[in-house]
Formats: structure tokens, C-alpha cells, sequence
């Protein structure tokens, strides 16, 4: 099964924070000089007397989304998340988790698919980064429609939050009755081989495969992961005890990142066999996004053999 193309998540999330903006007055976007390809543009040109274009400079941008912070705003930072993540990282830890600042930081392009932006704007160990910090919830949606959501959601949320942005177009996964929940999983698909924990779009990729080697037998309860922290810790629990063993997978390195956080859960709470996929201990490259998928091993075909190989192992 292929699922429907939507929109990119860098577009959702441009048009989500500026609809929210037009009945609540406290949200801000700072932008460090790539609107246009984060799509903070969108927001500028409703409301420009809200928009502020700190260049670049993500430390100081950081350290001014703190300040608005503490006088009332709801500040939304827009950048690259190689940029926000890795080269703010000090203003981030200092200035707005210590604190526990209500900064909101949409790190756009993340991931593999960057856009041949080049290798240096690569950014799949930013989940592992941020979900280490204190008071930093992290949240990687899959599609569109919970982008949207998400972005409401964590209006409100009283503290510091990651949300972490692809380029590329994605599939939808969800349909309109969908309803995120800050901090809960969700399972997309029932069966009883193998539970298959995921997270971003990368899920839109689990799905695709889930379903191609359901006619080669193997039945995947596969469960989306949309915020790693803080992480559904029941729901991970529940659905390892369903199928007594479990795969994660993901657009990131599997050092730190929801492998990482699935790992921890389940030898503290609920031991079972537990195998990562994902980016290995690498830097990536430039070049086409299938290719890319391909050669880095989470295309849809990759998965399918990398979940057909572990099961069958087993």
C-alpha cells in the first residue's frame, strides 16, 4: 500500500504557527536567515510586526528568543536543525532548558533529506541530543496533519520544546479524526509477529513496508512514536508485551535517538530482545533522497528486508 503524497512538514508547520498567530498574540517566530526555506516566510507575511530576522547569528537568536520568553511571548525559533541543535547548543542548555523557558525550536530539515545542502547541514543525531537535556521535550511528527496539531499543542506546553521538521514532502499517514496528544503513542497497525516502535516520517516508510510483508506472512504491530520525551513509557511496555519482541526504526542514528529511548524503557521495565534500525554511527553526504535512502538503508525496500531478516532470525 502507498500512501497518499501531502505536504512538506516545513510547510505544515509555517501555516499551523501562523493560524495560531491570528487569535494569539504572544506568538513570536525568530528566523536565522532561511524563511524561505523553513518556511517561516509564511508567518512573516501575515504578520510581519512579529517576525523578527536575527540572521546569522543561532546563539544570539537563541539567547533573544529567552529573553521575549521571560516577558510574556511565546517565542517559535525557525532555523536549520543542524544549526539550531548543534551551534546553538549552549544558549539551548543555558538559556532556555536550565530556565525552563517556553522556546519553542522548529529545527527544520532534519534528518538525511536535506536538500543536497551538503553534507555539514546534516542533522540525525539531533533526537539523541535533545531528548538528553533536561526539561527538553522532543517531538518528531509524521505527517502533515499531526504537524498541524502538534504545533498546538505544544502552545501551551509550559516548558522548552524540539520539533523536529523534515524537507522533503511527506505521505499522510492520518486522516482527519486523528487526535495528537502531547507525550502518547500511537499504534498504526495491529499484528502479532513483531512490534516495530518508529517516529517521524520515518513511520510513513515502516508503514509501506509493514504492509508488503504482511503478504509474506510477517504481521507487524507497528506504533508511532510522535514524542520521544517524554516517552509513552505504558504504551511501549504494553505493545513489547504483546509480541515479546520489538524493532525500532528511524530517520536518525541509532545511537541516542528513540532506539536509544526504547532500549532504556524496555531492559528497565520489560526485558525483551529489542533491535535497532536506522542510520549507523556515521556522518552522511550529499546527493538524491532515494538514493540516499537506499544507500543509508531505510528506503522502504530496505526496511522491508532489514524487519524480513530480524524476524526470521529469530
Amino acid at each position: 500500500m502507498t500512501l497518499p503524497q501531502g505536504k512538506a512538514l516545513r510547510v505544515a508547520w509555517g501555516e499551523a504557527v501562523t493560524e495560531l498567530g491570528k487569535t494569539d498574540p504572544r506568538i513570536v517566530v525568530l528566523d536565522g536567515d532561511l524563511g524561505s526555506s523553513t518556511r517561516a516566510d509564511i508567518f512573516e507575511a501575515a504578520h510581519p510586526d512579529r517576525f523578527f530576522q536575527m540572521g546569522i547569528a543561532e546563539q544570539n537568536m537563541l539567547g533573544v528568543a529567552a529573553g521575549m520568553a521571560t516577558v510574556g511571548f511565546v517565542p517559535f525559533v525557525s532555523t536549520f536543525a543542524c544549526f539550531a541543535v548543534a551551534r546553538a547548543l549552549d544558549s539551548i542548555r543555558v538559556l532556555i532548558a536550565q530556565p525552563k523557558l517556553p522556546v519553542k525550536i522548529a529545527g527544520s530539515y532534519a534528518g538525511l533529506l536535506a536538500g543536497m545542502t551538503g553534507k555539514t547541514h546534516l542533522m540525525f543525531d539531533d533526537v539523541a541530543i535533545m531528548r538528553a537535556m533536561a526539561n527538553m521535550v522532543t517531538v518528531c511528527p509524521a505527517d502533515e496533519v499531526e504537524t498541524t496539531q502538534a504545533v498546538k499543542a505544544i502552545v501551551d506546553y509550559e516548558g522548552p520544546v524540539y520539533l523536529r521538521l523534515t524537507r522533503p514532502s511527506s505521505p499522510i499517514l492520518f486522516d482527519d479524526t486523528y487526535r495528537f496528544e502531547l507525550g502518547k503513542a500511537v499504534t498504526v497497525r495491529q499484528g502479532g509477529d513483531v512490534t516495530v516502535f518508529s517516529t517521524g516520517i520515518h513511520t510513513t516508510r515502516v508503514f509501506e513496508a509493514a504492509e508488503a510483508l504482511a503478504a509474506d506472512g510477517i504481521e507487524i504491530k507497528l506504533v508511532h512514536v510522535p514524542t520521544i520525551k517524554p516517552l509513552d513509557e505504558e504504551a511501549v511496555v504494553e505493545a513489547a508485551r504483546e509480541t515479546g519482541f520489538v524493532i525500532t526504526a528511524e530517520e536518525h542514528t541509532i545511537i541516542g535517538g528513540l532506539g536509544g529511548a526504547i532500549a532504556e524503557t524496555l531492559s528497565d521495565k520489560y526485558p525483551v530482545p529489542v533491535k535497532r534500525t536506522g542510520l549507523a554511527d556515521v556522518f552522511g553526504e550529499s546527493g538524491p533522497n532515494d538514493d540516499l535512502l537506499e544507500k543509508y538503508g531505510i528506503s522502504v525496500a530496505k526496511i522491508t528486508e532489514s524487519i524480513k531478516s530480524i524476524v526470521k532470525a529469530r
